[in-house]
């Protein structure tokens, strides 16, 4: 009898709320898509920019969709709308970016990763936010485990100073590269380490793009080198360039990454483009087999 007294009372008020948060906390992996994105803002589960919603993309899987068309400042939003529903509270995070999502997520952590964050349900309205937890105190940033870039462009293309793209939209004038180098700290990760998959099966537009590139973004940007400009990087044995070196190790000729960025994956042979072609592909196709394993 005593014995069962002892049990009831460690399963005290105190106790059952910590079984309670214990048994509600949650993991999700969030993809936050990059350029020109078809699916619904606010709908987490319309997965149309990568591809079958029925693909295993990781634990409590979640699309967080912005438009890839209008600014990163005014399309951050978006992105702290989720990290707020599922990345608050007892939750915690895997992300997973392509192209501009490496861009918009490192704004938002650079930004607002010490703000003042209001603990979230994870139980999303048709706008895309999600009700505060009673009682619960407000918490600074976000529980995020990590992120993973595939074909990221937080360092800006060759393309939008050539002019390769549509002049007129917002986001293309960020993707200058010096624009995109300047438009924030990408060393404030607010210790979340970012985890790049770099490709280098380009060919139509390799000649404005230094170095390797998927097509897109050439290696100084999906392999998160740093600096105020691009550089000419590429795989171990090419000539005429510097070998984009794996992990947060600095690249040849001494020049870093970074902050809390490191190489994942480096195409050294050539086989993965920028394009996800509405089935996980390209470069995508790397990182999401990564995902499945890892965000569980």
């Amino acid at each position: 009898m005593r014995r069962f007294v002892r049990v009831m009372r460690a399963l005290s008020l105190p106790g059952l709320l910590a079984l309670s948060c214990l048994a509600h906390a949650t993991n999700y992996t969030l993809w936050i898509n990059g350029r020109n994105n078809p699916a619904a803002i606010g709908h987490y589960d319309d997965f149309r920019y990568w591809g079958p919603a029925t693909v295993d993309a990781g634990v409590n899987k979640k699309a967080v969709n912005w438009d890839g068309y209008n600014s990163i400042g005014t399309q951050s939003r978006h992105i702290r709308d989720a990290l707020d529903c599922f990345c608050t509270g007892e939750n915690w995070c895997y992300i997973a970016t392509h192209s501009a999502g490496d861009m918009i997520v490192g704004y938002t952590l650079a930004n607002y990763g010490g703000s003042a964050r209001s603990v979230k349900n994870a139980v999303a309205n048709a706008d895309g936010t999600c009700g505060d937890v009673a009682g619960a105190p407000p918490q600074t940033g976000w529980n995020i485990k990590w992120v993973r870039s595939a074909g990221g462009s937080a360092g800006g293309s060759e393309l939008a100073d050539a002019g390769r793209w549509t002049t007129g939209e917002p986001l293309v004038h960020e993707h200058k590269v010096s624009t995109a180098r300047a438009m924030y700290n990408h060393n404030a990760t607010y210790n979340v380490w970012f985890y790049m998959y770099a490709g280098s099966n380009g060919t139509l537009y390799s000649w404005l793009l230094p170095g390797q590139d998927d097509e897109v973004v050439a290696y100084h940007s999906s392999g998160a080198v740093a600096g105020s400009a691009g550089g000419s990087y590429c795989n171990p044995g090419d000539w005429f360039c510097r070998v984009l070196s794996m992990g947060a190790a600095a690249n040849e000729g001494g020049w870093p990454k970074w902050a809390n960025h490191s190489v994942a994956f480096r195409d050294d042979h050539e086989r993965y483009s920028h394009y996800i072609k509405g089935n996980w592909g390209g470069i995508t196709g790397m990182m999401l087999q990564d995902i499945q394993k890892l965000a569980r």
